[in-house]
């Protein structure tokens, strides 16, 4: 055990920030592997934190581990052996891994990278159940794996803290109630299953890069999030074409992050962007990710290419094109047409739109925007009107245009976008 000097409340402090740094980084790990032992993610939860509350008292008096990782993941184990052996309820579980646990002292370093990957594959998998909402999937994912506390998550989704503490409750004492295996299924299961997986991870992104309400149009920290989740997932699933399709999406998304703003916060659109401040290291990321998901069969599969799958691919478009004119937008019109098909929605065919006016001017696309004015779930989403408007001003219908920038900027909840879709209005005349 590697001594350190704990006297003077600077080094006191330096020691906690250490130990809860450390605690962050592990936590994932921690309580995949003890959720193993003691099937119930919320006791695997406490005792993490019981191991955490150890390494507080302990190591500012006997100094920093060699390894402080596989310190709290033993420690963390020890209590998950000591409390099924307190609990009665527990002597069948007792008996059937007494054999392991109780006779052997449980190693120093954590067991097999391979276990470990697996453990946290099931928690993943765990948290992202679909007999959850959405919402506490959000919540319980950010909560285990991204190791963000309760207000750090009600920040992030601008609800209160109360809120989010009662979705994790809510959301480990149904999977505790419902008997939701520690697994990873396969089979036509496991697809079902890695869908809402992914689907998690990008709503977490999506946060990020387009607040839906807010003073900020950006949160970059939970991009950041969705983005180490999902490089993750890559890598513990190196075989699923639609893994590395959604790292590549992020990677290609996240690396317009820095020129999606102006020095003031204020959104900048697409066609106005400074190319020069896009990411060229998470564009090159997006690039390889996406190669790996060909590789890994995403182009080859009976059904076609993955709604992520495709949705990288368009985004690979917009990073090969040196500007916005120069871009290819009869193959971002076709993979939309094709993305339509294989996961049909209204936001896809409002996206299909966009790509429709730049390849074959705004007059077709905007018979395919009049198409979804009565469609109930574009009712009061914002991006509608602005789209029209934006179709409606190129056509020279300047006062129509107005009109829909301002019910745009009613609709939108997000201050950034409601300036600058006001702004645009005013512009009509």
């Amino acid at each position: 055990m590697t001594r350190q000097p704990t006297s003077g409340t600077a080094t006191e402090q330096a020691l906690t920030q250490t130990v809860e740094t450390v605690f962050r980084l592990e936590s994932p790990r921690i309580i995949a592997a003890v959720t193993r032992i003691v099937r119930d993610i919320g006791i695997a939860e406490e005792l993490a934190q019981d191991a955490l509350v150890a390494a507080l008292e302990q190591w500012p008096r006997d100094g920093v581990p060699d390894n402080p990782g596989a310190w709290l993941m033993t420690t963390a184990k020890h209590r998950a052996v000591d409390l099924i052996r307190r609990r009665e309820t527990y002597a069948g579980k007792l008996a059937e891994i007494g054999r392991t646990l109780e006779t052997t002292t449980p190693p120093v370093e954590p067991s097999a990278p391979d276990d470990i990957d697996d453990d946290l594959l099931r928690l993943v998998f765990t948290a992202c159940h679909p007999v959850l909402s959405a919402e506490a999937r959000i919540a319980l994912t950010l909560r285990l794996l991204g190791g963000l506390t309760t207000p750090e998550i009600a920040r992030a989704f601008l609800v209160p803290e109360a809120t989010v503490a009662q979705r994790i409750v809510r959301a480990k004492r149904t999977l505790a109630t419902k008997n939701v295996a520690f697994e990873v299924p396969y089979g036509p299961e496991r697809e079902a299953r890695l869908g809402s997986v992914l689907e998690v991870i990008y709503l977490i992104f999506n946060e990020g890069y387009a607040a839906t309400a807010g003073d900020d149009l950006l949160r970059p920290a939970l991009c950041e999030d969705a983005l180490r989740l999902a490089r993750v997932l890559s890598g513990l699933m190196p075989k699923e074409p639609e893994v590395h399709a959604l790292t590549a999406l992020l990677e290609l998304q996240a690396s317009r992050s820095a020129a999606r703003t102006g020095p003031t916060g204020e959104p900048v659109l697409l066609k106005d962007q400074n190319r020069s401040r896009w990411n060229r290291l998470l564009i090159a990321r997006g690039f390889t990710a996406l190669a790996r998901a060909e590789a890994a069969g995403a182009t080859t599969t009976t059904s076609g290419p993955g709604p992520y799958a495709l949705q990288a691919a368009i985004a690979a478009c917009h990073a090969h094109a040196h500007s916005y004119d120069d871009t290819d937008w009869p193959r971002i019109a076709a993979l939309y047409a094709a993305l339509a098909v294989r996961s049909p929605s209204p936001v896809v065919e409002l996206n299909r739109a966009v790509a429709v006016s730049m390849a074959e001017g705004p007059a077709p696309a905007l018979q395919i925007i009049d198409t979804l004015t009565t469609e109930p779930a574009l009712r009061d989403y914002h991006l509608l009107p602005s789209v029209r408007a934006d179709l409606l001003l190129r056509l020279g219908r300047r006062k129509e245009a107005g009109a829909e920038f301002l019910r745009a900027a009613e609709l939108t909840r997000n201050e950034r976008e409601r300036d600058l879709l006001r702004a645009r209005a005013q512009e009509c005349g």
